[in-house]
C-alpha cells in the first residue's frame, strides 16, 4: 500500500504518518520526488486500510499496489530513479559506460586496459575478483588481490570500479574496494547475498538469471530494497532459449517492459548475451536505442591470451570505435554518454 501525500507537504506532516505506520509495526519507506511525496506502508494492508490516514489532510489518496514487487514498483515511485556515483550519475539523461576484462588478471592487464578505458570515454571499470566458473578447474580469480589492483587502477585513472561478490562472505572485504558491487546472474536468487547486499548503502548491479522472468528478476530486487538499500541497478544479459549460435539470446524487449514495471535504471551486457565479440557493437547501439541506462561490456588488451572470455572480449581499439558510435546513437535518443569526473 503506499500513502501519496499532497503538495507541498511539510516535513513533520509525512513524519506524523510515519509514526502512525511504526505504531503498529508496518514497514515505512519513503519516496520522495519533485512533486509528490509518497510513504510506502509493508504490510497488512487491511490495517493500513483501517487507520483513517485519508482523513488527514496531508495525506491525498491511498493507492494498493497489486504488483508482487512494491518497492521496485512505478507505482511506488513514479519517478525514473537516479542514483549518484561517485561524481557521476546514472538513470537520468546520461549512459554509463562500464567496462574492463571478465577477470582480473595481473596489474599490468588492469592498468593498460583502464587507462584504455578512460581514453575512450568509459566511466567505469568491470573486473571479477571472485570467479564462479562452471568448471572447477577454470581461473578463479585472484580475490583480494585482485580488488587491490583494481583499487589502484581507480587511484590512478579516476574510474569507479565494479566487481562482482559470489557469496555472503565475500560482501564485506569487496566493499572495502569497490564503488559498485555486482551479483551475476547465478546469484541471482541468492537470498542471503542479496540479504547481505540490502544491508549496505552502496549502488547494486543486478543481472538477470539464465531462465529468470522479468518478474523473478524484479523479485530479487526487491529483496535488496526491502532491507534498505533502494541503489539497485538491474542487467540484462541474456537469456537462455534454444538458439545455440549466441551464447544467450538478448532480451531487449525487456528494457522498455521494465522501464514501463520499474523506476530503477536498466542497464545491458552485450558481452555475456552474444559470447561473440563482433556482436557486441551491434547490440550495443540497439540497447541504448531501446532505452538503456547504461552497458557493460567486455575489453581486454589481449583478448586472445585471456585467461576468461576472450572470445566475447573488444579490443580497447574496437572499443574505442564503438564508443564513438555510441555517442551519436545516445544523441539519437537525446541522451549523451557520461564522463569520468
Amino acid at each position: 500500500m503506499i500513502i501519496v501525500m499532497n503538495p507541498g507537504v511539510q516535513e513533520e506532516e509525512i513524519n506524523q504518518v510515519v509514526d502512525k505506520l511504526k505504531k503498529v509495526g508496518l514497514g515505512v519507506h519513503l519516496s520522495v520526488g519533485e512533486q509528490r511525496t509518497i510513504i510506502g506502508a509493508i504490510g497488512d494492508r487491511k490495517l493500513v486500510m483501517s487507520m483513517g490516514l485519508e482523513a488527514l489532510p496531508s495525506v491525498e489518496k491511498l493507492v494498493p499496489i497489486s504488483q508482487p514487487f512494491k518497492l521496485v514498483s512505478r507505482d511506488f515511485k513514479p519517478d525514473n530513479s537516479v542514483f549518484s556515483i561517485g561524481g557521476s550519475s546514472i538513470g537520468g539523461e546520461e549512459i554509463m559506460v562500464m567496462a574492463g576484462p571478465c577477470a582480473v588478471e595481473s596489474e599490468e592487464q588492469v592498468m593498460e586496459t583502464a587507462y584504455g578505458v578512460r581514453a575512450a570515454g568509459g566511466q567505469v571499470l568491470r573486473g571479477g575478483a571472485f570467479k564462479p566458473r562452471t568448471s572447477p578447474y577454470s581461473f578463479q580469480g585472484l580475490e583480494e588481490e585482485g580488488l587491490k589492483i583494481l583499487a589502484r587502477a581507480r587511484e590512478k585513472t579516476g574510474l569507479l570500479i565494479v566487481t562482482e561478490v559470489t557469496h555472503p562472505q565475500a560482501v564485506e572485504v569487496a566493499n572495502e574496494y569497490a564503488d559498485i558491487l555486482q551479483v551475476g546472474a547465478r546469484n541471482m536468487q541468492n537470498y542471503y547475498l542479496l540479504r547481505e547486499l540490502s544491508r549496505l548503502q552502496k549502488p547494486v548491479l543486478l543481472k538477470r538469471g539464465l531462465s529468470a522472468t522479468i518478474e523473478e528478476w524484479l523479485m530479487a530486487a526487491e529483496y535488496i530494497m526491502a532491507g534498505g538499500n533502494y541503489q539497485v541497478i538491474l542487467c540484462e544479459r541474456g537469456i537462455r532459449t534454444f538458439e545455440t549460435y549466441t551464447r544467450f539470446t538478448l532480451d531487449l524487449s525487456a528494457i522498455p517492459v521494465v522501464k514501463q514495471l520499474s523506476h530503477l535504471p536498466v542497464i545491458v551486457d552485450p558481452s555475456h548475451s552474444t559470447g561473440n565479440w563482433r556482436f557486441v557493437p551491434a547490440m550495443s547501439r540497439a540497447a541504448v536505442a531501446c532505452g538503456a541506462d547504461g552497458l557493460i561490456i567486455e575489453v581486454h588488451p589481449h583478448p586472445a591470451e585471456a585467461l576468461c572470455d576472450g572470445p566475447q572480449s573488444l579490443t580497447l581499439e574496437n572499443f574505442s570505435d564503438l564508443m564513438q558510435d555510441l555517442r551519436k546513437t545516445a544523441a539519437v535518443v537525446d541522451k549523451r554518454l557520461g564522463q569520468v569526473v
